[in-house]
């Protein structure tokens, strides 16, 4: 999700807007800006063994660094994985700012938005197996659900939902200024979608696209509906188990606390305030849009099944990359069925999304080659230039050789 200043809030493109005023939102679409780490042409490619601890030189260590030290993350923690080159875990920074203990090596985080790509995949396999089609519309699965100012399921489709050009309003734009008295709120995913019908559309279905956490929450109870099981089953049996996922989990209700060895998470109201530890927390307002909690290297181990095969069929692996234009998420960023495309600096195409709530921020792309990067940090990312700097880093992984 994404965007506003304080509470669960969220969009890709507003988070991105806000990014530059100043900070607080919740789990947004890693949006894509110009990246102020250069590409990797003339440095050295990291060196190091695959999963050996830290490894210290090159482009990713010292892009870590440059995080803690420049940008002021309390701590940043990076995996890479490639074909032919294993994988390799990064730290910099403390993991617990009280105790000053180092960020554990792979640790687990809040992934934010990331988790619609697996809603999104869920919804895709159920249209490979004809329990769910694209284009028929919510009323078909959720009758009388969607009704409002401007807003009628009837005229809403799955695709559109996944693709955000639904029209549908933010509910995480009415939830509230500050995320703290919400920390431990739990709200049901009923409630996110009344809380969005206070709010007119904001254009008709179909004729434009802006970033919406309620299009994911509609597809999680359409998952529901179809299938009659809790979507973090669902989630959990289609995509974790399916491909090994060890560190990854859907929170249960009232699970506030991350499982794993993780990163302390810090949220501040404005950047005057003092940071305040927000490990613990109840995401249940993310839900669908935005509560999956992984490691960074898990993380890449989704996107290359993903991109790989592994978790769809053929046919709805080349519908999830249709795209359509999403400039507010980087002039040459263009959104999928729940999957993002960005060009690399040095040719091509990465996929993946990115994902912001209170506590940590998570950049992550991946490319058919079977390259993956992902770089999480402590807090929400609160300038545009620690956006790009993050952004940056992870497209200049990519094009290290």
């Amino acid at each position: 999700m994404t965007s506003h200043t304080g509470t669960p809030t969220a969009t890709a493109a507003p988070w991105r807007r806000r990014a530059v005023a100043l900070a607080a939102a919740v789990i947004a679409a890693g949006s894509v800006g110009a990246a102020t780490v250069q590409p990797a042409a003339a440095r050295p490619a990291d060196r190091g063994t695959p999963t050996s601890g830290t490894t210290r030189g090159g482009v990713v260590q010292d892009g870590l660094d440059r995080l803690v030290t420049k940008d002021g993350f309390p701590g940043a923690l990076a995996s890479v994985s490639g074909v032919g080159h294993g994988e390799r875990d990064y730290t910099a920074g403390v993991g617990d700012a009280r105790t000053k203990a180092p960020v554990p090596r792979d640790g687990q985080v809040r992934i934010g938005s990331n988790t619609k790509m697996f809603t999104a995949v869920v919804i895709l396999q159920l249209v490979g197996s004809g329990q769910i089609r694209l284009d028929a519309s919510v009323d078909t699965y959720l009758p009388g659900l969607l009704r409002g100012n401007g807003i009628d399921g009837r005229h809403i489709t799955v695709r559109q939902l996944l693709q955000h050009t639904s029209g549908l309003p933010n509910y995480t734009n009415e939830i509230g200024t500050h995320f703290l008295p919400h920390q431990h709120e739990y709200l049901e995913p009923r409630q996110l979608i009344d809380i969005a019908l206070t709010q007119k559309a904001q254009f008709a279905p179909g004729t434009s696209w802006a970033y919406s956490n309620t299009n994911y929450v509609t597809l999680g109870l359409i998952a529901q509906r179809v299938t009659g099981r809790p979507l973090g089953e669902l989630i959990t049996d289609r995509v974790i188990d399916r491909i090994g996922l060890r560190h990854t989990y859907f929170p249960n209700t009232g699970d506030e606390r991350i499982h794993g060895r993780h990163p302390h998470g810090y949220y501040r109201e404005t950047p005057t305030t003092p940071l305040t530890d927000v490990t613990v927390q109840d995401t249940g307002w993310a839900w669908a849009a935005g509560a999956i909690v992984a490691t960074p290297s898990d993380v890449n181990r989704f996107m290359t099944a993903l991109l790989g095969g592994r978790l769809l069929p053929a046919a709805q692996l080349r519908e999830m990359q249709q795209t359509v234009p999403a400039t507010d998420l980087g002039k040459d960023a263009r959104y999928g069925l729940g999957l993002i495309s960005v060009s690399l600096p040095c040719g091509g195409l990465a996929w993946g999304h990115g994902g912001d709530v209170p506590g940590y921020a998570t950049s992550n792309y991946a490319t058919t080659g079977g390259r993956a990067v992902t770089v999480a940090v402590t807090r929400l990312q609160e300038t545009q230039a620690e956006v790009d700097d993050t952004e940056g880093l992870v497209k200049t992984a990519l094009c290290a050789k």
